[in-house]
């Protein structure tokens, strides 16, 4: 048996999860599991990276058996500076922060929108991390001369393991500064963002050993592996899909849906559609849309939490099956569901100011989300077969999110399309497979994927009520 951690970092949780292997199958215990929320200093958003740090270690310290290697995988975007003399130059930014927004039309004025996009595949997007830098030294100039390397996300967690610096290419394929053809750092567009070189860590090929942990750690030496470092990399190589034209779904607090293709494709269309280019374990790219998932839920959920409502999922499922079908629709992805300060009154408003019945109960919330998310789901895999010219015949969808079975029913029902549900746990998954191979112990993705399927359950969803969902899309598509 082969025994090795993967540490997956999500928005709102982290995890630290065991994974066995054995006889073609592998088995996850999760070991350790922590809240990952955003802390304000002075009035900015940041991750506390001492804190994450600090229950990584702690849940590597609680798994039982000797560990052959760790792999960390992240959600996109997010970045760290290391100094000169090795420490970080503080927290994190969190993506969510607004101090992106001043700085966008001071980029566009050197690169107007569609031009970066065709550079590097990546939708301009306040969250990106070419406007979070250009944002940072404005505002902490003496950065530049301070810091010695950028790290993303999880190479700043590999940072903190093993004391090696390097970028692994699926996160940094997130962030709006990689070529698209060299799949190297766009030194060129950088440079005139910046008036000058910025030290980016160079990228370390995905798949290889990044090194070893640090001897002051209180478990043994172990190899730390260059795995996807972007979560929905991960994922996407965990899911077992019957057919490969088919669309995946990454479903959590985001739900990303998009389609493998060889190459970016920057048309016209796909910058007008909003559809980004990230890259995949094997070096090809996810065609996809970066959508609102269930941070609707969770935040509404937080909301009544508040109001002294504890709610259980297994009631929350009864209250959306006893709320009226198609009652009031949202747009999911306008911005003012970002960050709101109440996800309920900005439903309500919405409804409002649409001349739609206003939800008021908690059913009849949740039932508005599931299903205006699920009709985006539609538009989203619409807009990918007019830009691909190529038929999406079935949905596979992986991660958190598909523990709510009416969001994999609802998704079946508005696309219209045969829907596969797990693994659960895809992105750990990714990651822990990820380091097997690197291991020598799973010959290839082939491979890994029949494990998977041998491995967990994979539920299937046939769509229903045609009439009713199509008549509900053509009402949608009015709100878009």
């Amino acid at each position: 048996m082969k025994t090795v951690v993967a540490i997956d970092l999500g928005a709102s949780n982290g995890r630290v999860i065991q994974i066995d292997y054995q006889n073609q199958k592998i088995q996850l215990t999760n070991v350790h599991r922590f809240l990952n929320e955003s802390i304000y200093i002075d009035g900015n958003e940041y991750w506390d990276i001492e804190y994450l740090f600090s229950e990584i270690i702690q849940g590597i310290k609680k798994v039982p058996r000797e560990i052959t290697s760790i792999g960390i995988d992240s959600w996109g975007v997010d970045i760290a500076i290391i100094g000169q003399d090795g420490q970080l130059l503080g927290n994190p930014y969190c993506y969510r922060d607004p101090h992106t927004l001043s700085v966008m039309e001071e980029v566009h004025k050197t690169f107007n929108p569609y031009e970066l996009y065709k550079r590097t595949g990546v939708i301009p997007n306040s969250i990106n991390t070419l406007y979070q830098l250009k944002a940072i030294f404005k505002q902490h100039p003496e950065y530049k001369k301070e810091a010695r390397a950028i790290l993303t996300l999880p190479s700043v967690i590999n940072y903190l393991l093993t004391g090696e610096i390097a970028n692994e290419f699926t996160h940094s394929s997130t962030t709006q500064m990689l070529s698209r053809q060299t799949k190297e750092w766009d030194y060129d567009l950088l440079t005139q963002v910046f008036n000058e070189e910025i030290p980016l860590a160079p990228i370390k090929e995905s798949l290889s050993v990044y090194g070893e942990t640090k001897v002051e750690f209180p478990f043994s030496q172990t190899k730390v592996i260059q795995t996807p470092g972007h979560d929905t990399a991960c994922a996407l190589a965990a899911l077992p899909r019957s057919e490969k034209m088919g669309a995946f779904m990454s479903c959590g607090t985001w739900i990303i849906i998009g389609l493998e293709v060889p190459e970016p494709v920057v048309t016209k269309e796909a910058y007008d559609y909003g559809l980004t280019n990230e890259g995949t374990v094997n070096g090809s790219y996810r065609l996809q849309k970066n959508n609102m998932g269930l941070w609707l839920v969770q935040q509404c959920r937080k909301q009544w939490k508040e109001e002294g409502k504890h709610i259980s999922y297994q009631e929350e499922s009864q209250l959306l099956s006893e709320a009226q079908a198609f009652r009031s629709l949202i747009d999911p992805d306008d911005m003012r569901f970002f960050n709101p300060d109440s996800m309920i009154k900005e439903i309500q408003a919405y409804c409002v100011e649409t001349n739609q019945a206003v939800p008021r109960t908690e059913g009849q919330i949740l039932r508005c989300i599931i299903e205006s998310l699920s009709l985006k789901y539609r538009w989203v895999i619409e807009k990918l077969e007019e830009v691909t010219g190529q038929s999406v015949p079935s949905i596979h969808m992986g991660g958190g999110g598909i523990l709510n079975e009416a969001l994999c029913q609802f998704t079946s029902n508005a696309t219209q399309r045969k829907t596969e549900a797990g693994p659960v746990e895809a992105s750990s998954i990714g990651n822990g497979l990820s380091q097997l191979i690197v291991l020598g112990e799973v010959k290839n993705w082939a491979e890994a994927e029949r494990i998977v399927a041998q491995s967990f359950e994979i539920k299937k969803y046939e769509p229903k009520d045609q009439k009713e969902w199509n008549q509900a899309y053509e009402k949608f598509l009015t709100l878009l």
